[in-house]
């Protein structure tokens, strides 16, 4: 097989790309715009390619000839006909009916009234529909908006919508030429673009959509630049209420808005001004399931001309129903990885809006945006104690079982004393392990019940180097403001995420002012349930670039 031709395209639309090519980088940043990498063992990386990747490539304006010559150019084989048949349809799609405004009158529009003829017959699309398609053209039902770009999508037409938004309440707001304290501020060169890739120059093409860059790349920055062009009052949803704090500090640091312009509606607070934060966990909310949600009156409480989605690859199901019924309000979507757990990657796609900008981990970090980071993952035995337990366990305890090896202590402390100059986070799952580890190395440990005040005192020891080791639960996977961690040990995770293996790694990727490395650690349990999910978690770190290494546990020098 010829190494500078490193790919193999089957007729089952899956891409085999060869690691060992000397040409392995380039093929994997070349293809990722509009392939899904489903495995990434040693040797073979298998993506795949779909309608919703396809579709995404075209929404930042990849054609099909751009994708086929790519595959072309690297596969050792001729691409399958039917597969180039099937990418040409599906970029032929994206944008072939679209949403418009006319006279007051919300159409859905197309230059083939056959297709348009075919979705009109459709039981999911009817109940949208004010009227028969003529002429190309059908009146549809303007609060259903988002449910009429839900069915087409279903039906394999992803809607371009071109029917405008709501200006909302003016706010008058720019950022900052230097942050309270004098330091210098501006855009970064990829930030300002991500910024320009939302906007559009204020057109009905831009407004809606889903910005994908690192943790620590400067995603909120690119936020308040999207709401220093809109100049409207903002909503804001993010994960939790330290989140929401950080959020407003930003804010307040970086931009002409005032503390009386920015609230908090959490569950400590409830108000609601200009600009306001709020958390998932409030917005859904309620006594029991079979009540409404008394918070989405939010989302109506004031004129929002924008409604920004902090880690939107966790939007909770509950908020995707309420935004299809405010798709006139324009969205950002911020996030670092598309990939979500429940599958609904479609739903993102549809009602916050196609992702708008992406620029791959390993470019910002050979720019010096983001640290270089190394990653190691340890394998540990089971105790001979456990086996006979994890052998007869169902799959949920082997799981935990394996997740809280005691054998992983060690490994723990071998990599704290390599370490013990750095800024060293401790990261897992189970509280119960990540309390008695607290024990043996002495060191604070953060948890879901930590009260916030003490977790901003630990954060501000932490990042001010007053101490040098920090243990966190799970609250430590999303928006902690850590700029100085270096390295980070994961212990324990949410069985196979790629979401949360994007938060922990972005902890530790903030450029470090001497240049130093980042280290990642993942200590897994060899031949278990805990390894099986870390091949999977695996995939983001290879998705971005990176390479790692696993070794056994005797090969870890101390």
């Amino acid at each position: 097989m010829d190494s500078s031709r490193p790919l193999i395209v089957q007729s089952d639309r899956t891409v085999l790309l060869q690691v060992d090519s000397p040409v392995h980088g380039e093929v994997r940043d070349a293809i990722a715009p509009f392939a899904e990498l489903e495995k990434s063992p040693e040797h073979i990386h298998t993506y795949r390619v779909t309608p919703l990747s396809v579709w995404n490539a075209a929404a930042v304006g990849m054609r099909a000839a751009e994708m086929l010559d790519t595959l072309a150019r690297y596969a050792a084989f001729p691409v399958p006909r039917n597969v180039a048949r099937e990418i040409e349809q599906w970029a032929e799609r994206y944008g072939k009916v679209r949403l418009e405004s006319r006279d007051g009158v919300m159409e859905l529009v197309t230059d083939d009234p056959v297709v348009l003829a075919e979705a009109a017959a459709s039981r999911m699309l009817q109940p949208y529909l004010r009227g028969a398609p003529e002429n190309g053209r059908v009146a549809v039902d303007p609060a259903f908006r988002g449910h009429v770009k839900q069915a087409m999508v279903r039906l394999g037409y992803p809607v371009e919508d071109l029917a405008g938004y709501v200006v909302g309440g003016a706010l008058e707001m720019s950022l900052r030429d230097a942050t309270p304290a004098g330091k210098p501020m501006s855009l970064r060169p990829y930030q300002a673009a991500a910024v320009d890739a939302f906007w559009q120059q204020g057109t009905v093409r831009g407004g809606s959509g889903v910005i994908v860059l690192p943790c620590g790349a400067g995603k909120t920055i690119v936020a308040l630049g999207a709401m220093a062009r809109c100049r409207t009052k903002t909503l804001i949803l993010t994960t939790h209420t330290i989140s929401v704090r950080q959020w407003r500090e930003e804010i307040l640091s970086k931009t002409t808005l005032g503390p009386d312009d920015v609230a908090e509606y959490t569950g400590e607070a409830k108000e609601v001004r200009p600009v306001t934060i709020a958390t998932y966990q409030i917005l859904t909310w309620r006594k029991s399931r079979t009540e409404m949600f008394p918070h989405f009156d939010l989302f109506r409480r004031n004129d929002w001309g924008l409604i920004v989605y902090d880690e939107v690859h966790l939007l909770p199901a509950p908020v995707f129903r309420i935004t299809a019924e405010i798709q006139a309000t324009r969205r950002l979507g911020l996030t670092a990885t598309l990939v979500r757990e429940d599958g609904q990657e479609e739903d993102v796609f549809t009602l916050i809006g196609p992702k708008r900008y992406d620029v791959p981990w390993k470019v910002l970090e050979s720019q010096g945006w983001i640290a270089t980071a190394h990653c190691l993952e340890v394998r540990v035995p089971l105790p001979d104690l456990l086996r006979s337990e994890y052998a007869f366990a169902d799959n949920r305890t082997k799981f935990r079982i394996a997740s809280e090896n005691e054998r992983k202590v060690g490994v723990v402390q071998k990599l704290v004393a390599r370490h013990a100059e750095d800024q060293v986070l401790v990261i897992g799952q189970y509280l119960a392990q990540l309390e008695s580890l607290a024990k043996v190395l002495r060191a604070p440990l953060i948890t879901g019940k930590t009260p916030n005040k003490e977790r901003e005192r630990l954060y501000d020891d932490f990042r001010d180097r007053r101490i040098k080791l920090l243990l966190v639960s799970k609250v430590g996977n999303f928006a902690v403001d850590l700029p100085d961690a270096n390295v980070l040990v994961q212990i324990s995770g949410t069985y196979g995420s790629r979401q949360e293996e994007a938060q922990r790694l972005g902890r530790i990727l903030r450029p470090k002012e001497n240049g130093e490395t980042a280290h990642f650690y993942s200590i897994v349990t060899r031949d278990s349930r805990d390894q099986d999910f870390s091949s999977n978690r695996q995939l983001f770190l290879t998705e971005q670039g990176y390479s790692y290494r696993i070794l056994d546990e005797h090969e870890l020098a101390a």
